[in-house]
């Protein structure tokens, strides 16, 4: 049996990367293959009627990058922007986003069992689509569909740029 049957079959399934992060006082993780960089946080450019949450743009070595406060859409009140505030950035299909954070935690091998299906409730807002819950060690983490969560806000791919010029 090749490697390739084994793990479609999901008996020893391989564990899942997902970097977590903290925001208001909570756990949250995305998919590690999204995550780009982290950076420390700088104040973007603003920008005119931008949706919400984000704060605006910033020039990564030459890539325009919109930057959304995670806090922000997430509803939480004052967010702080310190020394330890960070922007994790993100490639989405060749699309760039940073999301701002209070601070990065950890990267973390989540185990097919130690995954939860989220509650009906948070399944289906836009908002905030949430994958899974991980539970390990009294710890509940949060796992955000990050991409439909930015949707409305990704930078367009350099293809897409090309093609309208």
């Amino acid at each position: 049996m090749g490697m390739m049957e084994r793990i479609d079959s999901g008996i020893g399934a391989p564990a899942r990367e997902c970097l977590s992060f903290q925001l208001g006082g909570e756990e949250y993780g995305i998919d590690i293959l999204a995550v780009q960089e982290i950076r420390a946080y700088e104040r973007p450019t603003r920008i005119a009627n931008a949706p919400e949450g984000v704060l605006g743009i910033i020039n990564l070595r030459g890539a325009v990058v919109p930057i959304v406060d995670l806090r922000v859409r997430l509803g939480f009140a004052n967010p702080k922007y310190d020394v330890f505030t960070v922007v994790i950035i993100l490639n989405l299909g060749g699309r760039m986003s940073g999301v701002v954070v209070d601070a990065v935690s950890d990267v973390l091998q989540l185990k097919p069992e130690e995954l939860r299906d989220p509650p009906e409730l948070a399944r289906g807002s836009a908002s905030m689509p949430v994958q899974a819950l991980a539970v390990l060690e009294g710890r509940m983490i949060v796992l955000l569909d990050i991409e439909r969560m930015l949707s409305d806000v990704t930078a367009p791919a350099p293809a897409e740029i090309a093609e309208a010029c």
